[in-house]
């Protein structure tokens, strides 16, 4: 039994589901001989609903995936440099990104058949937003297998961008005048590429954002449809009940004349 294929598949199960879909494959891992593959297997903790739906989001979503990690690289990069200007780039990006993907994520789950609550969905928005911040969280999320959110809250702090300090000039025991110049050409050049990324995940939310309420009016549409359909369906069952009792009433009263027709005739042919 390939008990990392096991994992996968069971964490992309809903978390009513999990327990039992999880003892099951215990069972066959024991059955197979398998006794260490069982004992991890039965290890696995079932994932809270956001965890679970955050799972399904990396499993059907992988290139806002990849986004989102790329943009988690940039907001810490520029915490790291203390860089007021990319801070306030990806910092602008952070909040529509970050709320198109908890739509998106709230999308997932309820086409699974689990709509999420409000607060289901605070926690998945917590959960973007230690995403972007912490590099270890983003790995075990961007594997799929979470189990949880993490407790408390995970972010960049409340440094202000307009409030960072400058950075300080290099000593001047530090490096040579060519050093320096290659270093503020490095620092330029990522700057770049940040803007970049930053400018890409705003045109990518702004594009979901489009998607999304298309998505919606066409949603809207359907449920119009399915409304109308179930009216006339419902009408037409009624029309079909009339029918039906009319038909049945009138094929008694067929036999009924046909008795008397009959009674009739044997009347009549005693006459004669």
């Amino acid at each position: 039994m390939d008990v990392e294929q096991v994992c996968d598949e069971l964490y992309g199960v809903a978390p009513d589901e999990f327990v039992a879909a999880r003892d099951a494959r215990t069972a066959e891992a024991r059955k197979s001989g398998d006794a260490a593959g069982a004992k991890r297997i039965s290890a696995l903790r079932r994932p809270t609903l956001a965890a679970w739906a955050s799972n399904r989001f990396v499993r059907e979503r992988p290139e806002d995936v990849g986004r989102l990690l790329a943009l988690g690289e940039t907001l810490r990069e520029a915490t790291r440099l203390l860089d007021a200007a990319r801070m306030r780039e990806a910092s602008g990006v952070q909040n529509k990104v970050i709320a198109a993907e908890v739509r998106e994520t709230a999308a997932v789950a309820e086409e699974a058949g689990h709509p999420l609550s409000a607060s289901v969905r605070q926690e998945v928005e917590q959960l973007f937003r230690a995403v972007l911040a912490d590099p270890g969280i983003a790995a075990e999320w961007s594997s799929g297998r979470l189990v949880k959110p993490p407790q408390g809250p995970v972010g960049f702090g409340a440094i202000a961008p307009d409030s960072v300090p400058p950075r300080p000039e290099p000593a001047a025991t530090r490096a040579a005048d060519d050093e320096a110049a290659a270093e503020r050409a490095a620092e330029k050049a990522a700057k770049e590429t940040a803007k970049e990324t930053a400018e890409a995940a705003l045109a990518e939310a702004r594009r979901r954002d489009e998607d999304l309420r298309a998505a919606e009016a066409r949603a809207t549409e359907a449920d119009e449809q399915v409304a109308a359909l179930e009216e006339r369906l419902h009408e037409a069952k009624s029309a079909q009940r009339t029918a039906r009792r009319t038909a049945k009433e009138a094929a008694t009263a067929a036999r009924r004349a046909h008795r008397d027709a009959a009674a009739a005739e044997r009347d009549v042919s005693g006459h004669r």
